[in-house]
């Protein structure tokens, strides 16, 4: 279990490396290290994320899921300076290559924290995110329920997710569940999702 990137903390002997993040309006160069999600090169389906996502807000708390080691949190910090963005990641070796790429870019409205660190009575207007599936579709049901309800009222939650890894499969579960999701974008067997959180809470559903 301490080789999988979703480990607390990886078992495999680190190996720095670095990989680029080049979007229209951003380019980061990011350290990264075994044993955390994509180290080679930024994932294609993060890439399609930041590629079709529309603008953060500009102001607020803004979420990263899974924040490995930060080019979603980043992009949220670079794309809305004024706004207080928070990468969320089990892995301690990613968060701390996260915070490191955070100081070299010079984006100091971002933190990258441990789960259980998180105020829970915060809320969120935005959450972005490339979700850890491969943990387990109980374990992605759970960790979905656990941050959605803390969006505020109304806020959209933006995920990307293989359609081979169930991507059609948890947009039906999702709006079975209270939270209705469309699908905002398609690219590469990669589909985004918007998943908006109603006021008030949503009714307990299936599983």
């Amino acid at each position: 279990m301490g080789d999988h990137y979703f480990a607390p903390r990886p078992g495999l002997p680190a190996r720095p490396g670095s990989v680029d993040l080049v979007l229209p309006d951003l380019h980061l160069r990011l350290a990264t290290d075994r044993g955390m999600f994509s180290p080679d090169r930024v994932d294609a389906g993060t890439r399609v994320l930041l590629d079709t996502v529309p603008p953060p807000p500009p102001t607020g708390n803004l979420l990263d899921l899974g924040s490995g080691y930060g080019p979603i949190a980043l992009t949220l910090a670079a794309r809305s300076p004024q706004a207080s963005v928070w990468g969320v990641d089990v892995n301690e070796r990613a968060l701390e290559v996260a915070r490191q790429n955070a100081s070299t870019a010079g984006l100091d409205n971002v933190r990258f924290i441990r789960p259980g660190e998180a105020d829970p009575g915060l809320r969120y207007d935005a959450l972005w995110s490339n979700p850890p599936i491969r943990i387990g579709k109980p374990a992605l049901h759970e960790l979905l329920l656990t941050w959605l309800p803390r969006l505020s009222p109304g806020a959209t939650a933006h995920l990307v997710v293989q359609k081979h890894l169930g991507s059609d499969s948890l947009h039906r579960w999702l709006d079975a569940r209270g939270y209705p999701t469309e699908r905002v974008a398609s690219r590469s067997a990669y589909r985004v999702l918007a998943v908006t959180r109603p006021s008030p809470d949503p009714a307990e559903g299936p599983r």
